[in-house]
Formats: C-alpha cells, structure tokens, sequence
C-alpha cells in the first residue's frame, strides 16, 4: 500500500504515518514546516521530507490513498491534484477507523481526562497480556508511538477528540469512530471558533452517544451534571454504567486507593486521577481484566507526559508541568496539587494559548478557577492572539475575568521567567499549565534553575 501524508509534521498525522510504516506500508508525505519533536520522530523512521513545502509532484496515480491533516488549507495543492486525479482522500480519523472495521473499538470522549484514562487502560491491558491496536494523544513510557496498527489484534482503543476532522471535513474527530465501548468523562464547553454556544458543543456528545454501535456500552461520568441528562436518555439497547470517584486518602505525600477495605498506593494523585482511574478500571474489566488484576496494575502506572507530569524536585520545592489550558481542567489540577502538598506555597502559572482562552468573551469562565494557588500567574501572548486574528484582550480583562485579586499577569516570557527565579522556592511547588511553551521558555531547564536555588 502506497499513503501519502498532506500535513505529515502534525502530532496526530505523523504518529499515524509512523504506525502504517511499520505495518510495512510505502509512506510519502508533505508539510509546509515541520517542528520537533515531529521532524526528529519522522527523520528516524526515514520519512521525513527531503524538502519543505507542497509538491504536486509527490501526488500520482500510483498512491492508493491521501491523509489529509488539520494543518492543510482547503485549497492546499497536493489536496487539489488528488482530487482532480481521483484519489482516495481520507482524514486521519477516517482511515483510523478503516484500520479498525473489523475490530472492537473502544473510544475515550469527553472534554477532560481523555489522554489519562487512554493511558490507564493500555497500561493495565499491557500489564493483563491483552494485545491492542491505539491512538493515544500523548507519549507513553514504554510505547514506542502514540499510534499503533496491526493485523493480528482484535481491539483498538481511541482518544475520541471532538475537534474538527479535517479542512474539508467539519465533523467532530470521534464521531467517526462508532465505538463498541464508549466512555465520557465529562462535558465543558471548549473550542468556541467550532462550537459558538454550550448547546451546540453539548450536541455534539448526543451525537457520539447516538453512533455507539447496536448492543454497545455507555460508560460516563456520574459527577458530571450534563452527561447526566444526556446519557439516560440513550437508546435502550445500550448497557450504561456510571461511575464516580472511588474511596482513597493521601498519606506523606501519597495516595491510596482503598478497595474492599485495603489500602494500594498510587503513583498518580488528584481527585480528578482518581475519578480518571474509576472510568478505565470499567473499560478493562469489560474486556475481559479482573478488578485484582487492574488495582495490581495500576500502581505501576506513572501517568501521561505534561499530565501533572514532575520535571525536577528536591527536598522543599517540586515542579510540574500539566497540558490543563481549559477553566475546568485548570481547576481540577490545581485542586489535585494542592491536596496533595496541603502545608505547601502553590505556585500556579497558567498560559493563555488556545482559540478560547483567548477570547474576551470566554476569559468569564475562568473565574475562580486560580484561587486555590498562593501564587496565581498568567501569561499570554499578544502575538500569539494576532496570529490568531483575535480582538486583542488586556492584561486588566484577564484580572477581571478570573476575578482573582492576587493574580499577577504577563505578556513577556522573559519578564516572566525572571519573577519565576526570583521567588523564594523553600516548601513550595510550581505547577506550570499551557498547551504551549510559554514563547520558548525550556521548562525543563527554568524547573533545573529552580531547584538548584
């Protein structure tokens, strides 16, 4: 089989491009520019492109199917050339679920906890010895890509995104998949350039509800007020299961999931982890795992990369990063660190980086959700909002919008890096939270400086 990539740097995309490589497919492809750790990824497998840039030629009658990816134009031309040739076009959630037809196909959805849950159960079902197919929106420890494709297995487990397909395709990601087992983690309004109201994000997970497969299974969140509304109105052939935040304590700074009256100590921790972990621990045992076997391997598990993820520590001061960039995700792990380090300073540091976060009339719903940080800061990138094309916002709508009287706003990377190192770090921890890099600071090395001092 012969693939073609149009948009082959994209997180998603080239993961997938490494995935059919390894299939032993013959794999092409294009992008205009290519950022690490992509360019390194797809260098090692030999598919990186010779040259940057759109080429027509690259696209012939001789390929049996075009990928198209998100960071395309409409009028890209390669797309165009494989229109006028014909081609078969497919987005990259299209052939994910071509790849998997003919297998069980369970789908993690829902606005928060989807790459968590997704890792907890493709670490526990690799601990069982249950051999799996995946699409996993981060880098695992002990999995070599975030997307694996084979012939010999008969599962594949999918983070059900609901963002937009591709540039020709408005669909929602995980409306594609026609899930087997679908779980929902809960519903909070994001993406507001795609879904302008709540009703119309919150139908978008009535639809994935509706594309279950005949005789499927519905496993959601019980703390969740609308997925309580919505889910019991499902079709009645469907098994649902609802599920809440199982019992545990935290003791010297771990926590401990208490089953059947012991008790099992955890890697993870968080309120949210733990409701994380109740949601996968149903999708396993409905393959197959039993409820020992999961609590057994769930202790090993260490969690996601940039999902509360320590990046140094010494005796008084710990630093995390997180991909928290939604109000409700940035409230839960704030919420889960300081429950964790009670008796500490919490330094919260959140980047303004998404579509929403950016918006004026979205900054509202981020109200309250700083206050349990000592120390609450925001940075934001006014180039970054122009390359949005939005309405500039100012650092006074940001106070106002968290409603936070503590809150110290920043728009320089440098001149935030410079408050960051000149705190006093003694019985302290820094949570660092964005979808994106803050400008360029190399986190690892500002968490190194820290923890030096």
């Amino acid at each position: 089989m012969r693939v073609h990539f149009i948009a082959i740097g994209g997180s998603a995309m080239h993961n997938l491009a490494i995935a059919l490589h390894n299939k032993g497919y013959h794999v092409s492809g294009s992008d205009d520019e290519i950022f690490e750790p992509s360019k390194s990824r797809l260098q090692k497998f030999g598919l990186l492109p010779a040259t940057e840039g759109w080429d027509v030629s690259r696209v012939t009658m001789e390929l049996d199917s075009v990928i198209l990816g998100m960071h395309a134009k409409p009028d890209n031309p390669e797309l165009l050339k494989a229109k006028e040739l014909g081609l078969k076009i497919f987005s990259y959630p299209e052939y994910l679920y071509e790849q998997s037809k003919d297998k069980k196909r369970v789908v993690i959805g829902g606005s928060h906890g989807k790459t968590t849950i997704t890792a907890m159960i493709l670490h526990v079902l690799r601990m069982a010895g249950i051999d799996c197919d995946y699409m996993v929106g981060a880098q695992l420890e002990g999995f070599d890509v975030m997307v694996r494709l084979s012939e010999h297995t008969g599962i594949m487990v999918f983070e059900g995104d609901e963002y937009l397909t591709s540039p020709i395709d408005r669909r929602p990601k995980f409306h594609l998949y026609k899930p087997d087992i679908a779980l929902l983690s809960g519903v909070a309004w994001d993406h507001i350039n795609v879904f302008p109201t709540f009703d119309n994000y919150v139908e978008q997970f009535r639809e994935f509800i509706r594309l279950i497969t005949p005789g499927g299974t519905l496993i959601y969140c019980a703390d969740d007020e609308t997925l309580c509304r919505i889910s019991p109105g499902a079709r009645k052939d469907l098994k649902l299961i609802p599920y809440s935040v199982p019992e545990y304590f935290i003791s010297d700074g771990v926590s401990s999931l208490i089953d059947n009256g012991k008790a099992y100590p955890l890697k993870v921790f968080g309120r949210h982890n733990m409701m994380n972990l109740n949601g996968a621990r149903w999708i396993c045992l409905e393959l197959g795992v039993s409820d020992e076997l999961f609590i057994s391997a769930i202790q090993s598990f260490k969690g996601a990369s940039k999902r509360l993820e320590l990046i140094s520590g010494n005796y008084t001061t710990t630093v995390y990063k997180d991909f928290a960039h939604a109000p409700s995700k940035v409230k839960a792990t704030l919420h889960a660190v300081k429950e964790q380090y009670p008796s500490k300073t919490i330094v919260a540091c959140l980047e303004l980086h998404t579509y929403s976060s950016l918006s004026k009339e979205f900054l509202g719903h981020y109200f309250g959700s700083l206050n349990e940080a000592n120390v609450p800061l925001v940075y934001f990138s006014p180039h970054a909002i122009q390359l949005k094309r939005l309405p500039p916002i100012t650092k006074e709508q940001v106070k106002e919008g968290f409603g936070n009287s503590l809150l110290e706003v920043f728009t320089d990377s440098k001149e935030l890096r410079s408050r960051l190192l000149g705190m006093d770090w003694n019985n302290s921890v820094l949570l660092l939270m964005s979808s994106g890099d803050y400008d360029g600071i190399d986190l690892g090395a500002l968490a190194e400086e820290i923890t030096r001092s």
